[in-house]
């Protein structure tokens, strides 16, 4: 007796809402560490410390793009992949 071979459809990565959700919040973490590490040298210029000016200037880009993402969520109750893509891109300077 011949077992038959069961051949699956292939399931579309990253497609559905928990995918969504996680490309943003990995992209978030990455606003923090670009944000942040590019004001390495800047505090000491203004007396404040390293960890503190780069926790400072990630936590702006954050909040620069958690803006845009609800600002786009306002609008129509759901986030388009255009959307979202225009929240990160108004922190992301030298990307273009």
């Amino acid at each position: 007796m011949a077992n038959k071979k069961v051949i699956e459809e292939p399931t579309k990565v990253g497609s559905g809402a928990i995918a969504r959700i996680n490309n943003i919040l990995m992209r978030i973490i990455a606003v923090f560490a670009a944000s942040g590490l590019s004001v390495i040298g800047a505090g000491a210029v203004v007396g404040i410390s390293t960890f503190h000016a780069v926790v400072l200037a990630g936590t702006l880009g954050v909040a620069t793009v958690v803006e845009k993402l609800a600002r786009g969520f306002l609008d129509d109750g759901k986030l388009t992949i255009q959307e979202i893509n225009n929240a990160f891109s108004a922190v992301d300077k030298k990307g273009k």
